[in-house]
């Protein structure tokens, strides 16, 4: 696994996503931080945004899972977000994913957030 990544941390979309029914239909705000690791040295020697993978693409990806159709879990969110960075992006080895719920819905509680973290490397399943 390469030491070298991209990092993007606290990326705050608004969905729909939850086990309970008035989570999919009220929604609630949701965190991503994203660490997609590759070799990043012909971008750092070069100083050629072409051979990099850009931030703004990174972020997309996770907008358009976390902004897209409800899921039940997180979990749900954290696989397709990894899934769609190393799609997308050749150059990406592995993707770590957190997904935080800072509203979940737990009677009686006191808690900043909840949360799931994966890790998916290209070519494994």
């Amino acid at each position: 696994m390469a030491a070298d990544a991209i990092l993007l941390q606290g990326l705050v979309f608004y969905g729909y996503h939850g086990v309970h029914p008035e989570e999919q239909r009220l929604g609630q705000r949701f965190v991503v931080d994203l660490e997609a690791r590759g070799d990043l040295r012909p971008a750092g020697t070069s100083d050629e945004p072409a051979r990099t993978v850009s931030y703004s693409d990174l972020y997309r990806v996770a907008r358009e899972v976390v902004e897209g159709p409800p899921r039940r879990l997180i979990e749900a969110l954290a696989e397709e977000i990894a899934a769609g960075v190393l799609a997308r992006f050749p150059s990406i080895e592995s993707v770590t994913v957190t997904v935080w719920k800072p509203g979940a819905p737990i009677a009686g509680s006191a808690l900043e957030r909840v949360g799931v973290r994966i890790t998916r490397e290209r070519g494994r399943t």
